[in-house]
């Protein structure tokens, strides 16, 4: 079996493999391990899970950083969610034979189960982020999950989501993220370095946006050579 992974951003690929590839290319790691990047949103990903079926894939993990909504969680925490919900408020479940493996893997690793819910934009601030977690009870949220788990639905394809935390829910993003966006959904380093120019003021948060970042990667990094075992 073919395991196909769709990662949305390009430092978060790192976590897998130190190799570079261009939104919209696979790459193939030893072990029948498939890998997309899809750039963010759900359109990306649907698009990118798509590519991986088109190549072999026969089972899809999304794969990456996700905001927190759970005020327990902090940077860095793991999320392997049993349900997906999607914007239409369709309830996904993930594949229990995959989610199964996946945690008896994980041995002594502090991991999360629940809830993850899509967003069709970055949710930035505080406010968002706790009126998210009081109306849907979930852990965290991200943009690209639910596409991807729809399309593996209809495809009969066994799907995971492997997350974790970048900006905790008492953390609030700063603007300069969602303003250098481009249309592929990855950061454009020209308009951000524009941005922290003309704004500051937002440097401290972007640092710390880093520091999250980092521990979410290593989270990921240490859970990646399980993918293999996963496939089997």
């Amino acid at each position: 079996m073919s395991l196909g992974i769709l990662v949305a951003l390009p430092e978060e690929l790192f976590s897998l493999t130190q190799q570079k590839i261009k939104i919209g290319e696979c790459l193939t790691l030893p072990s029948k391990l498939l890998i997309t990047l899809s750039g963010a949103g759900a359109h990306n990903a649907k698009q990118a899970a798509q590519r991986l079926l088109e190549n072999g894939a026969t089972q899809i993990i999304s794969w990456g950083c996700a905001g927190g909504l759970s005020p327990t969680l902090k940077a860095g925490d793991l999320i392997i969610p049993e349900l997906i919900q999607a914007q239409s408020n369709t309830l996904l479940k993930c594949d229990e034979s995959l989610h199964n493996k996946l945690t008896k893997l994980l041995n002594e690793q502090v991991f999360f189960t629940g809830k993850l819910i899509e967003s069709a934009t970055i949710i930035s601030s505080k406010e968002e982020k706790a009126h998210l977690f009081t109306k849907h009870n979930a852990l965290a949220v991200d943009m690209e999950s639910a596409a991807a788990a729809q399309l593996a639905k209809i495809n009969n394809i066994p799907f995971i989501a492997i997350r974790t935390i970048v900006d905790p829910a008492n953390f609030n993003l700063p603007k300069a993220v969602n303003h250098s966006l481009n249309a592929e959904g990855t950061i454009n380093l020209s308009k951000l370095v524009l941005y922290i120019c003309t704004h500051p003021y937002e440097i401290p948060a972007l640092i710390k946006l880093g520091q999250h970042f980092k521990a979410a990667n290593k989270k990921l990094a240490q859970v990646a050579p399980l993918l293999t075992q996963v496939s089997d």
